[in-house]
């Protein structure tokens, strides 16, 4: 695997990145993945990169001082967010991802963090046991109400963007994942045959809140798409019944990306694992209008593209196993591969076919925006 600890400066004496004087422009970006514009070279896209290599990238490469952000000082969370917004801009994006959510009470796990560089602990869903498995537990749970949402960070990166740059935005988890987080994924299974009508329940409840949280994020001025996460697959298929999904998430899904049409704005979703079974659905019942997240060992994204790609835009596709894994001067070529079979065709956008996790190789990660920028 590439170090972690090369001099990046050394490393990328000779790259297109850091971009020294960027020139964004959603407006393309947005037209390309519609398909109304054919662009020179193709965008690039991210759904997340981890802080833990945006630092030492923004530190070391920017020559920015880094911020955490603290509870209740907004001093530290503007510095934080100034930053993030440096970091989208100099990287080479039209854009800046950026995504919060409503305080779902919901069961962790935690353990120690040990990426490079962590400090603090890692959490995961627990899949035995959720804050809902009964209908005594919905009565009693607390549920967040729109008071309990802060929609500084979203105004803040919306009113102090470079010129010519988006933001991409959602609620922070889907319906399905949530579903999962709050029930959990034992849990729901077994609601969807012993209590499907708690799980509905569960489900309109999550879906209302989103919607109005949905409301005041398509009041961002610079808003360009809602571009939600729900990952609904793993390996081989979907997490739960595609008719389950039909039911409880894809209607809550079509009915966001109705009002981001009804805006004006597309509707973009990222979603993990195996969900080949409902891509029609999506495409034509929810109208997503680009699809994010790819496995080699799925579907490369060359081949969803070919199969797909006339009617949705194709976000990113390099596998993140090796984009984490490969010599960066082959990883180069493996780069150089996707944008040649993907980017002539049009509606497709060079990342991650996942996201940036704290474990890629700050190398390799610039080499995948290098390649993309020549």
């Amino acid at each position: 695997m590439p170090s972690r600890t090369l001099n990046w400066r050394e490393v990328v004496k000779d790259y297109r990145v850091p971009v020294e004087n960027p020139c964004p422009d959603a407006a393309r970006f947005i037209a390309c993945m519609l398909g109304k514009e054919k662009c020179a070279k193709p965008p690039m896209v991210e759904y997340l990169v981890d802080v833990l290599l945006m630092e030492p990238i923004t530190t070391e490469l920017l020559g920015r001082r880094w911020a955490d952000p603290q509870q209740g000082d907004e001093e530290s969370l503007v510095a934080y967010l100034d930053n993030m917004i440096e970091f989208w801009y100099r990287m080479g994006y039209d854009h800046v991802r950026f995504e919060m959510a409503l305080p779902f009470k919901e069961h962790h796990l935690h353990t120690q963090d040990t990426a490079v560089g962590a400090t603090g602990d890692r959490q995961w869903a627990d899949e035995h046991t959720g804050a809902i498995m009964t209908w005594e537990d919905f009565e009693k749970y607390e549920w967040p109400s729109m008071d309990d949402a802060d929609f500084f960070a979203y105004e803040y990166i919306d009113s102090h963007l470079p010129a010519g740059m988006g933001l991409m935005t959602a609620h922070a988890g889907g319906i399905a994942e949530h579903l999962t987080w709050i029930m959990s994924y034992e849990g729901l299974c077994f609601a969807l045959i012993d209590a499907p009508d708690l799980v509905e329940a569960v489900a309109a409840k999550l879906g209302t809140l989103m919607q109005s949280y949905y409301e005041r994020l398509l009041e961002l001025k610079n808003l360009i798409a809602l571009f939600p996460g729900d990952d609904m697959g793993f390996k081989t298929a979907t997490m739960i019944n595609p008719d389950d999904l039909r039911k409880h998430a894809l209607p809550w899904h079509r009915r966001f990306a109705e009002m981001a049409h009804a805006r004006g704005l597309p509707y973009f979703l990222h979603s993990c694992g195996n969900v080949l079974s409902i891509m029609e659905d999506l495409i034509e019942d929810v109208r997503i209008d680009g699809k994010h997240s790819y496995e080699d060992v799925i579907i490369p994204a060359p081949e969803f593209h070919e199969r797909y790609g006339d009617r949705i835009a194709c976000l990113g596709g390099i596998d993140v196993d090796k984009l984490a894994s490969m010599e960066p001067d082959e990883l180069r070529k493996h780069v150089r591969g996707v944008i040649d079979s993907c980017h002539p065709k049009g509606r497709f956008a060079i990342g991650s076919g996942n996201s940036i996790p704290s474990y890629i190789p700050i190398e390799n990660y610039l080499t995948m925006l290098d390649e993309a920028l020549r």
